[in-house]
């Protein structure tokens, strides 16, 4: 046992294998983050009563477990939120068929609200079991008998059932001769921010990252994309970023990583992009085609088993990531391309078209394949990331997999599964985990179902609409048919000005999200989170999945066409204030609120002042935001904005300013900048009438 840094020890059970999370990760702990945590000298009283044994099937741990615990944690979990009384399997599923654990970014980590958390440190399908079984003989005392029955169903039967006495936790980690676990102690939040610093902080995206996204359509050639960038210019459309899709490639499925007939001249279409204010985001994954310029280089570096005709290239050695990178960067970064969007590096076990490979195949690292299931996702990120960094900006991409340790990628998940309440979901469940989730915007029932799953992701982390099956913008026609036809919708003019006034408003909350990233890579507070983080010691949010925090103050409660225009909400204790109206409402309670398809509703702590940017088009490297500074509540409270160029490292150097806004006892609102870079704020001071009827 070992103390490993403050509030974070150590066990080492056998000898560890070569491969696993913390021997791929490229970012160092952050130390000084931690001492300024609260100080934990007192390792989890859980940690006492652990025990282990080793068997031909591998390693068992068994903990104890209180009937009231609650467990959160395992990566991006899509089916529910808190895993006590439940099993869970660590591994890479993109399909994974019921609530099993199984996901696109499954993480061998959870957190207890006894004060801990765990992480295995291991790449193997672990498997947890959270007190779903008790020792022989602990029920001998149970005597009753001819209880009534009210329901006979499968779904009573076999209903979650909460143990009322004492259980075990046991993890499974098999074919292991070793492994280390991790305890993090504290808080809900606590853990979270320990288990992210740990892991090397969260990672801080580009300003223009965190604006709007647009996937084309998956046809479009170099003229229909330049056409597209000049519609979304001409009707005033704020975007950010463009992504091609699978057709810019010469071959997609494995790739080739050429650009196909449709893309004659990508070079000036990139530069003609750049001047309409536009990043572009290339579409690919890593299983190269014959016809890739690196396959012969890369073979002798990859796996014994191929997907759909491709190489399957061995990332964990140095000699397949310099062959991809160098080719990565020389072909598409110098030439301006500002991200990737990793597909398919997610395992496939329950899908037709296969795109896995066998848990024995042989790689040259010396992992198989159950290993490099689980590894390639943070391979791949650790890959392309050094590829910007290298170039010395900063970028901010999207993966189907990701994994343990994930905090200080910039790389945000997705899903082709497509359920918005799974969605809404995602986004509480992958910050207990150091990830970040895209609920996008994809296939739409109709209009309204546009409006609500637009509505989620411009409070999200990343919003993205992926158009890939699709010609035309959805506010254009939202039936994927007339889409392709050509057919407008004659409402298209009113659902283009609703977009555009959500569009609007993700660009006037960029600097406070902003901010909410900056802090997530000092101190590791994720930018959105569960309720239950903020307000650990309210029983009533333990199981809330379909509302969460964005950023420091924003309560966000989406709705989905399936809600149609009402549903139920709780507010915890305080006063809380509705952020476009102003209404004020006590919390503590759950209520029932009403809100119009083109409304979501969104609350703000009290006493609190949020910075609203004046809305641009897009984000460039000369943007200075002009901010108002919207109140809710009366009192003393500050808000701390920060100023960096946006695009570079520089900031790991301390080249940031700290703009902190301040608002006294009679209302007054000033500020003070700390710091010498070029400032990016343009504040407006004044003193505020009541915040009640103010508007964005």
């Amino acid at each position: 046992m070992k103390a490993i840094a403050n509030g974070i020890w150590r066990i080492t059970i056998g000898e560890p294998e070569t491969w696993n999370p913390t021997s791929i990760r490229k970012f160092p702990v952050k130390n000084e983050a931690l001492e300024k945590l609260k100080k934990r000298k007192i390792k989890p009283e859980v940690m006492e009563q652990m025990q282990w044994e080793t068997s031909i099937r591998g390693i068992t741990i068994t903990l104890p477990m209180e009937a009231s615990e609650d467990i959160y944690g395992f990566g991006l979990q899509l089916k529910s939120i808190n895993h006590a009384g439940r099993k869970r399997i660590i591994k890479v599923n993109s399909d994974p068929p019921s609530d099993t654990g199984e996901s696109h970014a499954p993480v061998p980590f959870y957190i207890s609200t006894a004060g801990y958390g765990l992480f295995v440190d291991s790449f193997r399908y672990i498997s947890f079991y959270m007190g779903t079984v008790a020792e022989k003989g602990s029920s001998k005392h149970m005597q009753q008998e001819n209880i009534e029955h009210k329901e006979f169903s499968e779904s009573a039967l076999y209903a979650l059932k909460r143990a009322k006495e004492k259980r075990k936790i046991i993890i499974e980690i098999p074919r292991v001769k070793g492994v280390d676990i991790y305890f993090f102690t504290g808080d809900i939040k606590e853990v979270v921010q320990r288990y992210n610093l740990f892991s090397g902080g969260g990672c801080l995206p580009p300003m223009w990252g965190l604006g709007m996204w647009y996937r084309t359509y998956g046809g479009s050639s170099q003229d229909t994309v330049l056409e597209l960038a000049r519609l979304f210019r001409e009707e005033h459309m704020p975007m950010d970023v463009l992504g091609l899709e699978p057709g810019w490639h010469s071959h997609s499925y494995s790739c080739s990583y050429k650009w196909s007939y449709l893309f004659e001249k990508p070079q000036q279409m990139i530069q003609q992009l750049e001047q309409k204010g536009y990043k572009l985001n290339l579409w690919e994954h890593s299983y190269v085609y014959p016809t890739a310029p690196f396959y012969e280089q890369i073979m002798k570096y990859s796996g014994e088993c191929e997907v759909w005709n491709g190489l399957v290239p061995d990332f964990a050695t140095k000699e397949a990531c310099s062959i991809f990178a160098q080719y990565h960067q020389k072909e598409f970064v110098k030439l301006g391309i500002k991200g990737f969007k990793l597909d398919e590096c997610d395992n496939s076990d329950y899908n037709p078209s296969d795109w896995s490979f066998p848990d024995s195949t042989k790689f040259p690292s010396n992992m198989d394949g159950e290993q490099m299931h689980m590894a390639i996702g943070i391979l791949y990120q650790n890959l392309l990331y050094r590829v910007f960094k290298n170039e010395l900006v900063r970028t901010f991409s999207q993966v189907r997999s990701s994994g343990a340790l994930a905090a200080p990628l910039p790389f945000v998940l997705y899903s082709d599964l497509y359920d918005h309440k799974q969605f809404i979901r995602g986004m509480v469940t992958s910050g207990f985990s150091g990830l970040l989730w895209a609920p996008e915007v994809r296939d739409c029932l109709n209009e309204n179902d546009l409006l609500r799953r637009l509505q989620t992701i411009v409070f999200s982390e990343q919003a993205l609409i992926n158009s890939w099956r699709i010609p035309s913008p959805p506010w254009k026609q939202v039936d994927i048919e007339k889409n392709l036809a050509g057919e407008w919708m004659e409402e298209a003019t009113y659902y283009t000005n609703a977009c555009r006034k959500y569009f609007e408003i993700r660009m006037q909350l960029l600097p406070y999200l902003y901010s909410a990233f900056v802090e997530y890579y000092q101190n590791g507070t994720p930018p959105i989170r569960a309720l239950v983080m903020d307000y650990s010691n309210d029983e009533q949010v333990r199981n809330i999945d379909d509302e969460y925090m964005f950023g420091k103050s924003l309560l966000v409660c989406p709705l989905t066409i399936e809600d149609k225009i009402t549903r139920q909400i709780y507010l915890p204790e305080g006063v809380w204030y509705h952020f476009f109206t102003g209404e004020v409402i006590q919390g503590g309670k759950s209520i029932t609120i009403k809100a119009d398809y083109d409304q979501i509703p969104v609350y703000v702590r009290e006493n609190t002042i949020i910075p609203i940017a004046k809305p641009v088009l897009y984000v460039s490297k000369d943007t200075v935001f002009e901010i108002k500074v919207k109140e809710f509540g009366t009192g003393e409270t500050q808000f701390t904005l920060y100023e960096d160029d946006y695009e570079t490292f520089s900031y790991e150097k301390g080249n940031m300013n700290e703009v902190i806004l301040q608002r006294d006892a009679r209302g007054n609102i000033s500020y003070i900048r700390k710091g010498c870079q070029k400032e990016r704020y343009k504040i407006q001071c004044s003193v505020k009438e009541s915040s009640k009827r103010q508007e964005i």
